[in-house]
């Protein structure tokens, strides 16, 4: 990392068919954050459209849509970098994509692609096909979408690629469980194998389709650690400093000490053929 940054974490409440009003939110949300001094914010899994796959088709937005110029310009008047939850719009005659649209000031929008579709997501949506590393502010980010973060293997792509910091916003309802105990199981190791910042934030309330939301923000250090939380039951912001000295550190090649490994420095590789090449019994 070239220098420290301030991370954002939004646990937002995204209305179904209420694109605009769900627009308006985020961009409140971003100014509140700019005071704050923040350089990146995070929203949830679809946090534009509302999430509810079997209304998708008739949804989501393109990256040239009146919706996302708005976005963009909030991104830039504001002067931060904008993760925004959202059903992309696919070729003629595609399913859309559930995906994470990247905005930042004076650059192109860019997207990440859920590649893990969820059983119930599968009629509905388009898998991604790729794992993009992101730039901004100086520092490399990458993204993955709800389910996706029950594969480890991807944690460990993006951060061989040099992936910094990694998001993870979700649409995970009341009815999936107690979400803190259930983030604290598996992403805090996401981190701490890949010696990456780390952060979740979740939709929270009903989507005007019937379904709750349990929201949730959580921020993991590199080590694994909870750096900061937020479980309230309502709309928050959840602001952390991540210092660049502590992730510099246990990327360096000249680290001395076995608690600050980067543990993929020292895999073996050519014995890992069997992952790809075994089927589930």
């Amino acid at each position: 990392m070239k220098k420290d940054i301030r991370v954002g974490l939004v646990q937002l409440r995204a209305e179904v068919g209420e694109t605009r009003r769900n627009l308006k939110r985020i961009c409140d949300w971003a100014q509140k954050a700019a005071q704050q001094g923040i350089n990146f914010l995070c929203f949830p899994e679809s946090a534009l459209h509302g999430y509810s796959p079997k209304d998708a088709q008739g949804l989501g937005d393109s990256s040239d849509s009146s919706i996302i110029k708005e976005l963009r310009q909030c991104a830039s008047d504001l002067g931060l970098t904008l993760l925004v939850g959202m059903v992309e719009q696919a070729k003629q005659g595609q399913k859309p994509y559930l995906s994470q649209i990247i905005v930042s000031p004076n650059q192109e929008p860019a997207f990440y692609r859920k590649v893990h579709l969820g059983r119930s997501e599968r009629d509905y949506f388009t898998p991604g096909t790729e794992f993009p590393v992101f730039e901004a502010e100086g520092i490399r980010f990458a993204v993955g979408i709800c389910w996706d973060w029950h594969f480890p293997e991807m944690a460990g792509i993006y951060s061989l690629k040099g992936a910094e910091l990694l998001f993870a916003p979700h649409a995970s309802p009341v009815a999936a469980g107690d979400r803190k105990e259930i983030w604290l199981r598996y992403l805090g190791a996401r981190a701490y194998d890949n010696s990456v910042y780390l952060g979740a934030c979740n939709l929270v309330g009903p989507n005007n389709r019937g379904k709750e939301f349990s929201g949730g923000a959580l921020l993991f250090g590199p080590k694994g650690e909870v750096l900061a939380e937020n479980f309230k039951t309502g709309e928050e912001l959840l602001a952390a400093d991540l210092s660049a000295e502590r992730l510099n550190l246990l990327r360096s090649p000249q680290r001395g000490s076995m608690k600050d490994s980067f543990f993929l420095a020292d895999r073996r590789k050519e014995l890992y053929k069997e992952l790809i090449e075994l089927e589930v019994k």
